[in-house]
């Protein structure tokens, strides 16, 4: 098992050719330094924080619909995540999603991902950007015995072959573009499948659904809609998230 960390003299990463590539130093968040140059830089600028314990990355997109709809590529973004993982991860090992954004390996926090928006931006009005970032813990470095932080893992913990960083950033920036490219030509639907395919919440048996506003619905009595989970606080809240840290939790409690 190795952990593969790209050289600053390393070829550039084989990101599809829509992508621009913004490396930042590792005291740099990759959130928000894409926030900081989204105006300028644009849709599909891929931000990626240079450093060893954590894959952490953010992209600009430029959805054409009402923030209120916007909302919803957060689930683009968790669904290519997603799908980057589980190629990669032993078979064996189960990915899971907390509600909305936590990434759990075998029941353990691996990572997760989370949306902005302009502060400015209007409710019912197209917002000139939002971004979707993600952290996902390569190694417990910092931790002397795994035992000590049973709630958190890594990559390295969960027995992934090999874990390149670059080659996870790339994948995931071909996985996103499928993903857009359905929610382009088929609606949302497709997507939201994929990230419930995912979703542990206590209610598998329940029929499960994504509204229009990207909230969590179950189907109550006679398929009308039932509970509702809504998703702006959970976005807003992004439980998973040390913001001391700027990691993953070690702790539980989500």
């Amino acid at each position: 098992m190795s952990i593969r960390l790209p050289g600053r003299d390393r070829a550039p990463l084989d990101l599809p050719p829509v992508f621009t590539l913004v490396r930042v130093a590792e005291d740099v968040r990759a959130h928000d330094h894409a926030i900081a140059i989204a105006a300028e830089a644009g849709a599909a600028t891929l931000v990626w924080t240079d450093r060893n314990d954590v894959a952490e990355f953010a992209v600009i997109l430029e959805p054409a619909e009402p923030l209120t709809r916007a909302r919803a590529s957060f689930f683009i973004g968790m669904a290519a995540l997603l799908d980057t993982l589980a190629m990669r991860a032993p078979p064996e090992k189960p990915l899971t999603v907390d509600w909305p954004g936590a990434v759990l390996m075998d029941g353990g926090l691996l990572g997760g991902g989370r949306l902005a928006w302009p502060d400015d931006a209007v409710e019912d009005e197209p917002p000139a950007w939002v971004i979707f970032s993600a952290m996902v813990r390569v190694a417990l470095l910092d931790v002397a015995e795994p035992g000590l932080a049973p709630a958190a893992t890594g990559m390295v913990e969960e027995g992934f072959d090999e874990v390149d960083v670059g080659d996870l950033l790339a994948a995931f920036a071909r996985h996103l573009m499928v993903h857009v490219d359905s929610w382009q030509e088929r609606g949302l639907k497709g997507v939201v499948s994929e990230y419930l395919g995912y979703l542990a919440t206590g209610r598998e048996r329940d029929r499960r659904g994504i509204d229009v506003s990207g909230d969590l619905v179950f189907e109550g009595v006679m398929g009308k809609i039932g509970d509702r989970i809504p998703l702006l606080p959970a976005l807003t809240e992004a439980a998973w998230l040390d913001r001391s840290s700027g990691a993953p939790r070690l702790g539980g409690g989500l």
